[in-house]
């Protein structure tokens, strides 16, 4: 018996990329398991799509979020309680489209969340509209002529924003797809994981998709590297494309500290909030920035450990 499984009907179509993935899931959970992550320390966030329906299949907590606040959702989550591991599972078009600044600045704070797009490059769930990873030319009930517009390539777009975790995934490679999930959920830090998932009724790429992956099995050895990987359209590189060690933003924020475990008397919060005003009625002018100095403040933490090497 599968201890994972709901008495939810499953409803997507037969042939869906979307079955690997939750398979892959369910693997994923039970290796987690024994690395030591109890289930009930798992939570699952999804947006609203056919990608969110994984919730109504996987016998673990979580939330349904609106539709493009998914990720806004489990930062939240994450930062109320640090000992949560929140998975997050959205669509292209519900994290990509309305909801991409959520997914950029939790890249930039490095918002220790996993982030899994199901990426069929199509809104399936209302029948087949083109959407931020569409391909030149696709046509759809709004595009019947094809699209005009490039595909968002969310890939080099997270690296730049700061994730410390960025991997491409294929729903044809299941058990590479779960080693994937283990590694983001165990990674310390922002975790992007971009699954090509076929659309059978929509956007069928799985032929496409067969003769265009290419497995890698180590992440680049430098952040250059890992961008170029990234851009790469003649293949498509499948698996960890770049991993970086930087302190997680809960962690910058209050340390190891629990907010729902060590909580705070009121005579603490008040006396925290008296030492911040007096901290900020005593506070300096800042001082002026050389263009070299105000530029390693704007860079991303790992690329301004890569700049002072240099």
């Amino acid at each position: 018996m599968d201890e994972l499984a709901t008495y939810a009907e499953n409803t997507w179509c037969p042939g869906c990329g979307n079955f690997a993935i939750l398979g892959a899931l369910k693997d994923a959970i039970r290796r987690l398991e024994g690395e030591g992550i109890a289930r009930d320390k798992l939570r699952l966030v999804t947006g609203i799509g056919q990608h969110g329906k994984i919730f109504d299949y996987v016998n673990v907590s979580g939330f349904y979020a609106l539709h493009g606040r998914a990720v806004a959702t489990a930062q939240g989550m994450k930062l109320a309680d640090p000992d949560l591991r929140i998975m997050v599972f959205v669509g292209d078009g519900d994290t990509l489209g309305e909801g991409l600044e959520h997914v950029l600045f939790a890249a930039k704070r490095n918002a220790d969340i996993t982030v899994v797009v199901h990426d069929n490059g199509v809104y399936a769930l209302t029948t087949g509209q083109y959407a931020p990873t569409s391909v030149r030319g696709y046509r759809g009930p709004s595009t019947p002529t094809g699209s005009v517009e490039e595909p968002l390539r969310p890939l080099p777009l997270l690296l730049q924003a700061g994730a410390t975790f960025v991997a491409r995934g294929f729903a044809g490679r299941r058990e590479q797809l779960t080693d994937m999930l283990v590694q983001a959920v165990l990674h310390p830090g922002f975790s992007f994981i971009d699954v090509l998932q076929p659309c059978v009724t929509f956007n069928n790429t799985w032929q496409l998709y067969n003769g265009l992956v290419e497995p890698i099995d180590q992440p680049a050895s430098s952040y250059d590297e890992a961008m170029a990987l990234a851009r790469r359209s003649d293949r498509l590189p499948i698996g960890v494309l770049y991993r970086a060690d930087v302190q997680p933003f809960h962690q910058a924020l209050y340390g190891d500290r629990n907010p729902v475990r060590d909580r705070l008397s009121r005579e603490e919060r008040l006396d925290g909030i008296a030492r911040l005003l007096q901290v900020e009625r005593r506070a300096p002018s800042l001082p002026s920035l050389s263009p070299r100095a105000a530029l390693e403040m704007a860079m991303p933490a790992h690329e301004q450990a890569a700049s002072a090497s240099q």
